[in-house]
């Protein structure tokens, strides 16, 4: 059963997002339509995403991932953004230690 979406998980999209382009201004309009279906079997923070297709259109035609960034903190750690058929679909997080990320770190990390 989806489950609401936590307010790091949404800083994080927010973050991911910005921009003024149709793409990312179309995914941030899901946002708050979004709920998290599933979460990563490894313990990381990487949540499924669910948007409510019937209250947002779907985003314009883009590549995925939709959006990525490097935190600057922490330094080895990573987010991505990914759709299916141009809604919200996946938020992951990824690290190159062997150690998963359980939290999402601060947005204001978030380098583009």
């Amino acid at each position: 059963m989806a489950e609401p979406l936590s307010q790091q998980a949404t800083e994080t999209l927010r973050a991911l997002l910005t921009g003024t382009d149709p793409v990312s201004s179309a995914l941030r309009a899901q946002i708050p339509r979004t709920q998290v279906g599933s979460r990563c079997g490894c313990g990381c923070a990487t949540v499924d995403l669910v948007v409510d297709r019937t209250a947002v259109p779907p985003a314009p035609a883009h590549d995925n991932p939709a959006a990525d960034a490097w935190y600057v903190a922490p330094e080895d750690a990573g987010a991505m953004v990914f759709t299916q058929d141009g809604y919200l679909s996946l938020l992951e997080i990824y690290s190159t230690s062997s150690e998963p990320i359980t939290d999402w770190p601060e947005p204001r990390f978030v380098e583009r």
